[in-house]
């Protein structure tokens, strides 16, 4: 089993308040984390239907089994638990008490919202992370290889070839949670729109021509957006634009939480074929960008992850904003280091002079520093 580095931050929250909300894209691991680190709670599955027809019909005699607390899975499934959950928290002091997770995000932080908000406490669990791979001495020296086949545990540990996995994975999604939600009316146009949206990886959102490509008015865009969002499927980079003029881009840019979901969707079987598909780029970048985000959320940090680009087509790919210090960084899937890596760093640092790091993060092997202070760092020694 690959040891999470989220586990240290689930272990903090429990010691500290009565109830976690274990959260993240389905089959990320947050069932297989859960019981690891609570062996002593019982696991109840609301999937179970008898488990779930107790839970409905006479909740608080289902919660009042467990006098120590419990792993609920799939706790969305009933919704009107969390009511009485509430009072259950309200009249103890006990700490970890209970553990909720869930595979339809969007369902289960709703009805959180709703009840438990101030109770709870949540952790953000993504798929395995490059660094996790590494300590788990599973990493590999082509980076195809884990674009291709992304971070969720599955794939890696048994061995699953990622076309067939992400195929199915997807068809459970749109399958079982969209079909969930009352306002996703026409399934083939919302998978249109995910792949639609993979083909658009690494670009600034354009929501007019989505919707136009798609055949959907743009408050439909909008709304599966937000669904795909809170279903950790895709990831929108905001713009940073404080202390800049008005001629800076204040549209967010369109990413996925895991390569290997965009990859299915867009027809890419194996690593090989990565290396000549115009994708590479915005691929590469997607895998570093999701690196950097899991390595925040597994410490329980907020995401602080923007890029910055004028109007005249300076950018940068990424700005990490730490208090009001910022560090940037290029990402370039090429092997061989160019000039042209360095002119967005540069062309940052003559408008802020403050940048407290300059990184280019690129396909190759060879790591260097600059006399300009850019760091030139393999991809593989990012972690």
């Amino acid at each position: 089993m690959i040891k999470r580095i989220a586990e240290a931050r689930l272990k903090k929250l429990a010691s500290a308040f009565r109830s976690v909300a274990v959260v993240g894209p389905r089959q990320s691991g947050k069932t297989t984390l859960c019981r690891l680190v609570f062996p002593g709670k019982p696991y109840i599955s609301l999937e179970n239907p008898d488990t779930l027809e107790f839970a409905q019909t006479d909740p608080r005699g289902f919660l009042a089994q467990f006098k120590k607390g419990a792993i609920l899975d799939e706790a969305q499934k009933a919704p009107h638990l969390f009511s009485y959950l509430q009072q259950v928290l309200d009249e103890t002091k006990k700490k970890g008490l209970f553990i909720l997770t869930g595979s339809n995000n969007f369902l289960l932080q709703e009805n959180i919202t709703q009840t438990l908000s101030g109770r709870i406490a949540y952790l953000q669990l993504l798929p395995l992370s490059l660094q996790e791979l590494k300590n788990s001495k599973k990493i590999k020296a082509d980076y195809g290889w884990h674009i291709i086949t992304g971070g969720y545990p599955e794939v890696i540990a048994k061995k699953i070839a990622p076309a067939d996995w992400y195929a199915g994975y997807l068809n459970t999604y749109v399958e079982r949670d969209v079909r969930q939600l009352k306002n996703i009316s026409n399934l083939s146009q919302f998978s249109k729109l995910l792949r639609l949206c993979a083909g658009r990886t690494g670009q600034i959102l354009n929501m007019t021509s989505l919707g136009n490509d798609c055949g959907i008015d743009q408050k439909t865009v909008t709304a599966w957006l937000a669904i795909l969002q809170s279903s950790f499927i895709i990831y929108l980079l905001k713009p940073y634009h404080n202390n800049f003029n008005k001629r800076i881009i204040k549209s967010p840019k369109l990413y996925f939480y895991d390569t290997g979901i965009a990859c299915s969707l867009l027809g890419i079987s194996n690593a090989r074929q990565i290396s000549t598909h115009a994708a590479k780029g915005p691929l590469f970048e997607n895998m570093i960008l999701s690196e950097l985000l899991k390595e925040r959320l597994n410490k329980g940090l907020q995401d602080n992850l923007y890029y910055w680009r004028d109007k005249t087509g300076n950018e940068v790919d990424i700005v990490a904003d730490r208090a009001g210090k910022l560090a940037v960084m290029e990402l370039k899937a090429g092997q061989t280091i160019s000039p042209d890596f360095f002119k967005g760093l540069d062309y940052f640092s003559s408008l802020y002079k403050k940048t407290a790091g300059k990184l280019l993060i690129y396909g190759g092997k060879e790591k260097q520093k600059r006399s300009n202070g850019i760091v030139v760092t393999p991809w593989n020694e990012l972690i």
